[in-house]
């Protein structure tokens, strides 16, 4: 006779003693993981860029000691290049994505292109030991890694007739301010838990709407620094305390309690950034109010 599983840790199940146990049920996070994100660009291509010297790597055991050393080495020259050619694409979305940023320090891609050159020319010239046709087909790889690629930023992005100084300043502290969140992304992930993880993906969105605020007035810099500084560091280090904590019991109540801080912190966040915008609104009427009167003051009255 079939007889229904039941224990002290299922959903009806009782104590030793017989008393029944405390259901606990973890709060439900409606924010999808994919939310605000975009879909990385030649992601395809960039794939298969890993899995053709991967085949030639298979099929180098099979040739001369010599024509496997120099397949052996063009494939591990095409993985260099198609790594770079990764962070390259990532490093270049992230230059688009802002206003105000940096050309990047390495140009990876153009790296890369150098590389695809070299891998395919070695592959090339281990199957017929001959220069020509490996510079050859070597040069035509790297042309097309460019096409299809593209070239690094070559130059900083900052606003028209602004202060060099001023607009390095501002990208200098989103730098430092996305390396946090980075590091409070990477902590999150310890926990293993994907709904902490859209949680966490939600607030980040909300800091990255300062971040595009500051870049777009200067003058937003000052009243968002101890957003920026203090209290995204703040909450670096409590997802850190939080994942060590949560790591050891699972206890559903240090949960919540961390859902909560987050839904505070991103509403004083939210709060800023509205206050920054109304900010704006004010010096603009102010500036269209001062400019009128000195009309008047010329007797040059603005009809309307």
């Amino acid at each position: 006779m079939a007889k229904r599983f039941g224990g002290e840790f299922s959903p009806t199940g009782q104590r030793a003693d017989g008393t029944a146990r405390e259901m606990v049920t973890a709060e439900r996070i409606s924010v999808a993981s994919f939310k605000g994100r975009k879909p990385q660009r030649h992601a395809a291509k960039i794939n298969l860029f890993f899995i053709l010297p991967l085949a030639v790597m298979f099929t180098a055991f099979f040739q001369t000691v010599t024509a496997m050393a120099t397949d052996l080495a063009g494939g591990a020259v095409l993985l260099l290049a198609a790594w770079l050619t990764r962070d390259g694409v990532r490093a270049e979305d992230a230059f688009n994505e802002r206003k105000v940023a940096r050309r990047p320090a390495i140009p990876r891609k153009m790296f890369a292109a150098v590389l695809t050159g070299i891998g395919t020319g070695l592959l090339v010239f281990g199957g017929q030991w001959d220069i020509a046709p490996a510079i050859i087909v070597g040069t035509v790889a790297g042309a097309l890694h460019v096409a299809s690629f593209g070239l690094d930023p070559m130059r900083d992005k900052g606003l028209e007739g602004a202060d060099r100084l001023q607009t390095e300043r501002i990208a200098r502290k989103i730098d430092e301010a996305e390396k946090v969140l980075d590091q409070m992304t990477d902590a999150i992930k310890r926990a293993r838990d994907r709904q902490l993880e859209s949680r966490v993906d939600a607030f980040e969105m909300t800091v990255r709407q300062m971040f595009r605020q500051v870049e777009e007035d200067p003058r937003d810099l000052t009243p968002a620094r101890r957003y920026l500084g203090v209290y995204l560091q703040g909450a670096r280090d409590a997802t850190m305390q939080f994942v060590d904590l949560y790591g050891r019991n699972r206890d559903p109540q240090i949960r919540t309690d961390y859902i909560a801080f987050l839904d505070d912190l991103e509403t004083n966040f939210a709060a800023r950034n509205a206050a920054m915008l109304t900010d704006d609104r004010t010096n603009f009427d102010v500036e269209i109010e001062v400019l009128q009167d000195r009309l008047k003051r010329e007797n040059l009255p603005i009809e309307g």
